[in-house]
Protein backbone atom coordinates (compact mmCIF):
# COMPACT_ATOMS: atom_id res chain seq x y z
CA UNK A 1 0.00 0.00 0.00
CA UNK A 2 1.27 3.42 -0.67
CA UNK A 3 1.90 6.37 2.05
CA UNK A 4 -1.06 8.49 1.66
CA UNK A 5 1.50 11.21 2.55
CA UNK A 6 3.96 12.50 -0.19
CA UNK A 7 7.60 12.03 1.08
CA UNK A 8 9.67 14.88 1.31
CA UNK A 9 13.58 14.84 0.80
CA UNK A 10 15.32 16.95 3.04
CA UNK A 11 15.66 20.44 2.57
CA UNK A 12 18.68 22.91 3.08
CA UNK A 13 16.97 24.45 6.04
CA UNK A 14 16.42 20.69 7.98
CA UNK A 15 20.16 20.52 7.69
CA UNK A 16 21.33 24.00 9.79
CA UNK A 17 23.81 23.39 12.90
CA UNK A 18 21.35 25.74 14.86
CA UNK A 19 18.23 23.26 14.26
CA UNK A 20 20.34 20.56 16.01
CA UNK A 21 19.67 19.85 19.29
CA UNK A 22 22.93 20.82 21.71
CA UNK A 23 24.43 18.05 23.67
CA UNK A 24 22.45 17.62 27.55
CA UNK A 25 26.05 18.71 29.69
CA UNK A 26 26.49 21.93 27.64
CA UNK A 27 23.56 23.62 28.60
CA UNK A 28 23.79 22.36 32.00
CA UNK A 29 27.11 24.16 31.65
CA UNK A 30 25.70 27.26 30.77
CA UNK A 31 22.53 27.30 32.84
CA UNK A 32 25.53 26.80 35.62
CA UNK A 33 27.27 29.78 34.86
CA UNK A 34 24.40 32.30 34.68
CA UNK A 35 23.80 31.31 37.99
CA UNK A 36 27.25 31.93 38.92
CA UNK A 37 26.55 35.87 37.28
CA UNK A 38 23.23 36.24 38.89
CA UNK A 39 24.90 35.22 42.47
CA UNK A 40 27.79 37.74 41.70
CA UNK A 41 25.51 40.70 40.83
CA UNK A 42 23.01 39.92 44.09
CA UNK A 43 26.06 39.52 46.44
CA UNK A 44 27.41 42.49 44.93
CA UNK A 45 24.26 44.56 45.21
CA UNK A 46 23.99 43.72 49.09
CA UNK A 47 27.71 44.80 49.50
CA UNK A 48 27.19 48.14 47.86
CA UNK A 49 24.03 48.48 49.98
CA UNK A 50 25.30 48.07 53.14
CA UNK A 51 28.64 50.45 51.91
CA UNK A 52 25.59 52.86 51.46
CA UNK A 53 23.95 52.01 54.56
CA UNK A 54 27.37 52.73 56.66
CA UNK A 55 28.14 55.53 54.78
CA UNK A 56 25.23 57.16 55.57
CA UNK A 57 25.00 56.41 59.13
CA UNK A 58 28.56 57.73 59.27
CA UNK A 59 27.73 60.96 57.33
CA UNK A 60 24.33 60.86 59.75
CA UNK A 61 26.79 60.88 62.87
CA UNK A 62 29.02 63.54 61.68
CA UNK A 63 26.09 65.70 61.12
CA UNK A 64 24.58 65.53 64.44
CA UNK A 65 27.94 67.52 65.49
CA UNK A 66 27.72 70.64 65.27
CA UNK A 67 30.22 72.40 63.50
CA UNK A 68 30.65 75.61 65.15
CA UNK A 69 33.32 78.65 64.17
CA UNK A 70 35.42 80.32 67.44
CA UNK A 71 37.09 83.81 68.31
CA UNK A 72 39.05 85.15 71.43
CA UNK A 73 37.52 88.35 72.84
CA UNK A 74 38.92 91.45 71.61
CA UNK A 75 40.78 93.52 74.21
CA UNK A 76 39.94 97.69 74.73
CA UNK A 77 37.69 100.09 73.28
CA UNK A 78 38.58 103.07 71.12
CA UNK A 79 37.50 105.21 69.22
CA UNK A 80 33.88 104.92 70.37
CA UNK A 81 31.23 107.16 69.70
CA UNK A 82 27.40 107.84 70.97
CA UNK A 83 24.81 110.18 69.15
CA UNK A 84 22.80 111.88 70.65
CA UNK A 85 19.45 114.70 70.24
CA UNK A 86 20.17 118.22 71.40
CA UNK A 87 19.50 121.79 71.46
CA UNK A 88 21.56 124.50 70.72
CA UNK A 89 21.00 127.79 72.56
CA UNK A 90 22.22 131.57 72.53
CA UNK A 91 25.34 131.94 75.04
CA UNK A 92 22.91 134.64 76.74
CA UNK A 93 19.40 135.52 75.45
CA UNK A 94 16.87 137.76 76.77
CA UNK A 95 13.31 138.74 76.31
CA UNK A 96 13.29 143.29 76.50
CA UNK A 97 10.10 144.18 78.33
CA UNK A 98 9.07 147.59 78.56
CA UNK A 99 9.56 150.10 82.39
CA UNK A 100 7.35 152.22 81.81
CA UNK A 101 3.77 152.51 80.44
CA UNK A 102 2.98 154.40 76.89
CA UNK A 103 2.55 154.58 73.23
CA UNK A 104 5.58 153.12 70.99
CA UNK A 105 7.07 156.36 69.84
CA UNK A 106 9.56 154.70 67.40
CA UNK A 107 11.77 151.64 66.59
CA UNK A 108 15.47 151.10 65.40
CA UNK A 109 16.41 147.54 64.97
CA UNK A 110 14.21 144.77 63.79
CA UNK A 111 14.78 141.26 63.72
CA UNK A 112 17.99 139.92 62.40
CA UNK A 113 19.79 143.20 63.20
CA UNK A 114 23.50 143.05 64.69
CA UNK A 115 23.25 145.46 68.11
CA UNK A 116 26.11 146.40 70.63
CA UNK A 117 25.55 147.00 74.11
CA UNK A 118 23.79 149.94 74.87
CA UNK A 119 22.44 150.67 71.59
CA UNK A 120 18.85 152.18 71.45
CA UNK A 121 16.60 149.82 70.22
CA UNK A 122 12.94 151.92 70.84
CA UNK A 123 11.84 154.63 72.65
CA UNK A 124 8.53 155.33 74.54
CA UNK A 125 6.13 158.11 74.67
CA UNK A 126 5.21 158.17 78.13
CA UNK A 127 3.18 161.76 79.26
CA UNK A 128 1.73 160.18 82.44
CA UNK A 129 5.39 159.40 83.80
CA UNK A 130 6.84 162.67 82.38
CA UNK A 131 3.56 164.53 84.53
CA UNK A 132 4.55 162.62 87.96
CA UNK A 133 8.02 163.57 87.64
CA UNK A 134 6.96 167.17 86.73
CA UNK A 135 4.73 167.06 89.80
CA UNK A 136 7.55 165.26 91.84
CA UNK A 137 10.05 167.92 91.21
CA UNK A 138 7.46 171.05 92.36
CA UNK A 139 6.64 169.17 95.76
CA UNK A 140 11.21 168.81 95.45
CA UNK A 141 11.42 172.48 94.97
CA UNK A 142 8.49 173.37 97.52
CA UNK A 143 10.48 171.09 99.98
CA UNK A 144 13.72 173.09 99.58
CA UNK A 145 12.31 176.24 99.54
CA UNK A 146 11.00 175.31 103.11
CA UNK A 147 14.03 173.40 104.34
CA UNK A 148 16.10 177.32 103.75
CA UNK A 149 13.26 178.71 105.73
CA UNK A 150 13.16 175.91 108.14
CA UNK A 151 16.73 176.30 108.73
CA UNK A 152 16.74 180.49 109.40
CA UNK A 153 14.31 179.69 112.11
CA UNK A 154 16.23 177.08 113.38
CA UNK A 155 19.60 179.40 113.26
CA UNK A 156 17.71 182.16 114.48
CA UNK A 157 16.62 180.26 117.56
CA UNK A 158 19.90 179.23 117.94
CA UNK A 159 21.18 182.09 118.56
CA UNK A 160 19.46 183.90 120.41
CA UNK A 161 19.25 180.76 123.20
CA UNK A 162 23.27 181.07 123.07
CA UNK A 163 22.94 184.94 123.76
CA UNK A 164 20.52 184.06 126.31
CA UNK A 165 22.37 181.14 127.97
CA UNK A 166 25.64 182.92 127.88
CA UNK A 167 24.29 185.98 129.92
CA UNK A 168 25.96 187.00 132.88
CA UNK A 169 24.09 186.01 136.22
CA UNK A 170 20.77 188.00 137.08
CA UNK A 171 20.71 190.02 133.87
CA UNK A 172 18.16 187.77 132.47
CA UNK A 173 16.14 184.86 134.17
CA UNK A 174 16.21 181.02 134.28
CA UNK A 175 13.40 180.38 133.16
CA UNK A 176 13.49 182.84 130.23
CA UNK A 177 16.53 181.23 129.02
CA UNK A 178 15.23 177.73 129.48
CA UNK A 179 12.18 179.14 127.38
CA UNK A 180 14.69 180.29 124.26
CA UNK A 181 16.37 176.72 124.73
CA UNK A 182 12.51 174.98 124.24
CA UNK A 183 12.03 177.61 120.95
CA UNK A 184 15.23 176.40 119.76
CA UNK A 185 14.59 172.82 119.80
CA UNK A 186 11.14 173.08 118.63
CA UNK A 187 12.91 175.20 115.42
CA UNK A 188 15.46 172.48 115.12
CA UNK A 189 12.62 170.06 114.66
CA UNK A 190 11.01 171.62 112.77
CA UNK A 191 13.83 171.97 110.01
CA UNK A 192 15.24 168.62 110.53
CA UNK A 193 11.36 167.32 109.05
CA UNK A 194 11.63 169.81 106.55
CA UNK A 195 15.02 168.22 105.78
CA UNK A 196 13.10 164.51 106.37
CA UNK A 197 10.39 165.95 103.71
CA UNK A 198 12.96 167.43 100.65
CA UNK A 199 14.65 164.10 100.99
CA UNK A 200 11.40 161.94 100.55
CA UNK A 201 10.43 164.40 97.27
CA UNK A 202 13.87 164.21 96.27
CA UNK A 203 13.59 160.23 96.37
CA UNK A 204 10.54 160.06 94.46
CA UNK A 205 11.75 162.25 91.88
CA UNK A 206 15.08 160.06 91.68
CA UNK A 207 12.87 156.92 90.75
CA UNK A 208 10.60 159.02 88.16
CA UNK A 209 14.14 159.79 86.70
CA UNK A 210 15.04 156.27 86.67
CA UNK A 211 11.96 155.30 84.82
CA UNK A 212 12.60 158.34 82.39
CA UNK A 213 15.19 156.17 81.48
CA UNK A 214 13.59 153.28 80.71
CA UNK A 215 11.67 155.02 78.24
CA UNK A 216 14.89 154.45 76.23
CA UNK A 217 15.01 150.47 75.14
CA UNK A 218 18.72 149.39 75.05
CA UNK A 219 20.60 146.37 74.19
CA UNK A 220 21.48 144.18 77.20
CA UNK A 221 24.59 143.22 75.44
CA UNK A 222 26.05 142.43 72.36
CA UNK A 223 24.11 140.36 69.95
CA UNK A 224 21.55 139.63 67.24
CA UNK A 225 17.69 140.91 67.98
CA UNK A 226 16.03 137.71 67.45
CA UNK A 227 11.97 139.21 67.46
CA UNK A 228 10.82 142.75 67.17
CA UNK A 229 6.99 142.16 68.59
CA UNK A 230 5.70 145.67 68.46
CA UNK A 231 5.22 148.51 66.24
CA UNK A 232 5.32 152.27 66.30
CA UNK A 233 1.75 153.74 68.18
CA UNK A 234 1.29 150.41 69.98
CA UNK A 235 0.08 150.79 73.81
CA UNK A 236 3.04 149.83 75.85
CA UNK A 237 2.39 148.11 79.32
CA UNK A 238 4.85 147.80 82.22
CA UNK A 239 6.01 144.61 83.05
CA UNK A 240 7.09 141.51 81.74
CA UNK A 241 3.97 139.12 82.60
CA UNK A 242 5.76 137.40 86.03
CA UNK A 243 4.92 139.21 89.54
CA UNK A 244 1.70 140.70 88.21
CA UNK A 245 3.27 142.50 85.18
CA UNK A 246 1.16 142.08 81.86
CA UNK A 247 3.48 143.88 79.63
CA UNK A 248 4.34 142.31 76.08
CA UNK A 249 7.86 141.14 74.87
CA UNK A 250 8.80 143.49 72.81
CA UNK A 251 12.35 142.40 71.80
CA UNK A 252 14.05 139.36 72.08
CA UNK A 253 18.23 139.39 72.06
CA UNK A 254 20.55 136.95 71.65
CA UNK A 255 24.61 136.72 72.38
CA UNK A 256 25.55 133.93 69.49
CA UNK A 257 29.59 134.46 69.47
CA UNK A 258 29.91 130.86 71.41
CA UNK A 259 26.49 128.55 71.66
CA UNK A 260 25.30 126.42 74.68
CA UNK A 261 24.37 122.92 73.78
CA UNK A 262 22.23 120.89 76.25
CA UNK A 263 21.89 117.19 76.21
CA UNK A 264 20.09 114.46 77.78
CA UNK A 265 22.44 111.36 78.52
CA UNK A 266 20.72 108.49 79.28
CA UNK A 267 21.45 107.50 82.72
CA UNK A 268 23.66 103.59 81.65
CA UNK A 269 26.08 106.19 79.88
CA UNK A 270 26.30 108.80 82.08
CA UNK A 271 29.55 108.24 83.72
CA UNK A 272 31.53 108.89 81.13
CA UNK A 273 30.11 112.34 80.73
CA UNK A 274 33.52 114.62 82.14
CA UNK A 275 34.47 118.17 81.42
CA UNK A 276 36.24 118.44 78.77
CA UNK A 277 35.21 115.42 76.47
CA UNK A 278 34.73 116.30 72.93
CA UNK A 279 31.97 115.90 70.72
CA UNK A 280 30.56 116.60 66.90
CA UNK A 281 27.72 118.08 65.79
CA UNK A 282 25.84 118.17 62.85
CA UNK A 283 22.76 119.45 61.72
CA UNK A 284 20.07 119.27 59.64
CA UNK A 285 20.70 121.87 57.66
CA UNK A 286 24.07 121.70 56.70
CA UNK A 287 24.28 118.03 56.08
CA UNK A 288 28.00 118.01 55.03
CA UNK A 289 29.48 119.99 57.45
CA UNK A 290 30.25 118.87 61.02
CA UNK A 291 30.91 121.41 64.33
CA UNK A 292 32.98 121.04 67.44
CA UNK A 293 31.84 121.36 70.76
CA UNK A 294 32.96 120.44 74.28
CA UNK A 295 31.91 119.27 77.47
CA UNK A 296 31.48 121.91 79.95
CA UNK A 297 29.76 120.58 82.40
CA UNK A 298 26.77 118.25 83.96
CA UNK A 299 23.44 118.93 86.25
CA UNK A 300 25.27 116.79 88.31
CA UNK A 301 21.84 114.54 88.50
CA UNK A 302 19.51 112.50 87.66
CA UNK A 303 16.16 113.46 86.05
CA UNK A 304 13.29 110.71 87.37
CA UNK A 305 10.83 111.07 84.94
CA UNK A 306 12.93 110.68 82.19
CA UNK A 307 16.28 108.98 83.77
CA UNK A 308 18.71 111.23 82.16
CA UNK A 309 21.62 113.52 82.80
CA UNK A 310 21.43 117.08 81.80
CA UNK A 311 24.77 117.85 80.03
CA UNK A 312 26.02 120.97 78.37
CA UNK A 313 28.76 121.61 76.16
CA UNK A 314 30.02 124.95 74.36
CA UNK A 315 30.82 125.82 70.92
CA UNK A 316 32.29 128.66 68.79
CA UNK A 317 29.91 130.23 66.78
CA UNK A 318 32.60 132.46 64.53
CA UNK A 319 31.14 132.13 61.50
CA UNK A 320 27.60 132.49 62.75
CA UNK A 321 25.82 129.53 61.06
CA UNK A 322 24.61 127.86 64.73
CA UNK A 323 21.23 129.29 65.67
CA UNK A 324 19.48 129.49 68.49
CA UNK A 325 16.11 126.65 68.91
CA UNK A 326 18.49 124.97 66.37
CA UNK A 327 17.99 120.74 66.87
CA UNK A 328 21.44 118.70 66.40
CA UNK A 329 23.10 115.25 66.48
CA UNK A 330 26.29 115.10 68.52
CA UNK A 331 28.28 112.58 68.81
CA UNK A 332 30.32 112.21 71.79
CA UNK A 333 33.75 110.84 71.44
CA UNK A 334 33.50 108.80 74.55
CA UNK A 335 37.27 107.89 76.58
CA UNK A 336 39.33 104.73 75.79
CA UNK A 337 38.83 102.14 77.92
CA UNK A 338 42.48 99.83 77.35
CA UNK A 339 41.45 96.82 79.27
CA UNK A 340 37.84 96.17 78.48
CA UNK A 341 36.94 93.04 76.66
CA UNK A 342 34.18 93.54 73.58
CA UNK A 343 33.09 90.56 71.98
CA UNK A 344 30.92 90.75 68.69
CA UNK A 345 27.07 90.22 69.52
CA UNK A 346 26.58 87.42 67.44
CA UNK A 347 28.25 85.68 70.39
CA UNK A 348 25.50 86.23 72.58
CA UNK A 349 23.12 83.86 74.21
CA UNK A 350 20.18 85.21 76.27
CA UNK A 351 18.77 82.29 77.82
CA UNK A 352 16.25 82.36 81.46
CA UNK A 353 19.88 82.70 83.05
CA UNK A 354 21.04 85.93 81.18
CA UNK A 355 23.40 86.89 79.12
CA UNK A 356 25.55 83.87 78.39
CA UNK A 357 28.61 82.80 76.11
CA UNK A 358 29.34 79.33 74.76
CA UNK A 359 32.87 78.73 74.90
CA UNK A 360 35.15 76.16 73.61
CA UNK A 361 36.53 73.81 76.38
CA UNK A 362 39.03 71.23 76.53
CA UNK A 363 37.54 67.97 74.51
CA UNK A 364 36.04 70.52 72.00
CA UNK A 365 33.02 70.30 74.71
CA UNK A 366 31.05 73.61 75.23
CA UNK A 367 30.98 75.00 78.94
CA UNK A 368 28.02 77.59 78.63
CA UNK A 369 28.86 80.68 81.08
CA UNK A 370 27.10 84.05 82.18
CA UNK A 371 29.09 87.35 81.88
CA UNK A 372 28.14 90.89 82.90
CA UNK A 373 27.56 93.35 79.84
CA UNK A 374 29.10 96.98 79.23
CA UNK A 375 27.87 99.26 77.23
CA UNK A 376 26.46 98.47 73.74
CA UNK A 377 29.16 99.35 70.96
CA UNK A 378 26.83 98.74 67.54
CA UNK A 379 28.38 95.04 66.17
CA UNK A 380 30.04 94.09 69.63
CA UNK A 381 29.23 94.57 73.56
CA UNK A 382 31.47 95.47 76.23
CA UNK A 383 32.42 92.23 79.09
CA UNK A 384 32.66 93.59 82.53
CA UNK A 385 32.73 90.14 84.07
CA UNK A 386 33.38 86.48 83.49
CA UNK A 387 34.93 86.45 80.29
CA UNK A 388 38.87 86.28 80.51
CA UNK A 389 41.58 87.14 77.03
CA UNK A 390 42.10 83.74 76.50
CA UNK A 391 38.82 81.95 76.66
CA UNK A 392 37.53 80.81 73.14
CA UNK A 393 34.25 82.01 72.37
CA UNK A 394 31.63 79.98 69.80
CA UNK A 395 30.76 82.63 67.70
CA UNK A 396 27.08 82.44 66.18
CA UNK A 397 26.25 79.15 68.19
CA UNK A 398 23.10 77.24 67.54
CA UNK A 399 20.10 77.82 69.42
CA UNK A 400 20.21 74.06 70.59
CA UNK A 401 23.76 74.20 71.87
CA UNK A 402 24.10 72.75 75.61
CA UNK A 403 26.22 72.25 78.54
CA UNK A 404 28.96 69.60 77.80
CA UNK A 405 27.78 68.74 73.83
CA UNK A 406 30.61 68.27 71.50
CA UNK A 407 31.08 70.47 68.81
CA UNK A 408 33.11 70.18 66.04
CA UNK A 409 35.36 73.70 65.45
CA UNK A 410 35.71 74.74 61.70
CA UNK A 411 38.87 74.92 59.79
CA UNK A 412 37.98 77.20 56.73
CA UNK A 413 34.65 78.94 56.94
CA UNK A 414 31.95 79.90 58.92
CA UNK A 415 29.47 77.19 60.41
CA UNK A 416 26.45 76.97 58.52
CA UNK A 417 23.24 78.25 60.55
CA UNK A 418 21.47 75.26 62.43
CA UNK A 419 18.20 75.56 60.52
CA UNK A 420 20.65 74.02 57.38
CA UNK A 421 22.46 71.33 59.15
CA UNK A 422 18.44 70.13 59.92
CA UNK A 423 17.32 70.39 56.82
CA UNK A 424 20.36 68.18 55.37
Amino acid sequence: MLDSHPHHAPTESDTRPDKIAAPPSRARWIGGIALLVAIGIAVAGIIWRRQQENEVAKWTAELAIPTVATITPKQGVTGQQIALPGDIEAWFEAPIYARVSGYLKDWYFDFGAHVKKGELLAEIDAPDLDAQLAAAQAKLNSAQAQVKVREAERNFAETTYTRWRESPKGVVSEQETESKKAEFGSADARYKAAIAEANVNQSEVDRLTALEHFKRIRAPFDGIVTQRNTDVGALINAGSGVGGGTGPQLFRVADVHEMRVFVQVPQEISSNMRAGLTAEMTLPQYPDKTFKAVVSTTSEAINKTARTLLVELHADNNDNLLQPGTFAQVRFNLADTPGTLRIPTSALIFREAGAQVALLGPGDKVELRSIKLGRNLGTEFEVLAGLSPSDTVINSPPDSLSQGEQVRVSKDAAPSPAHEAEVR
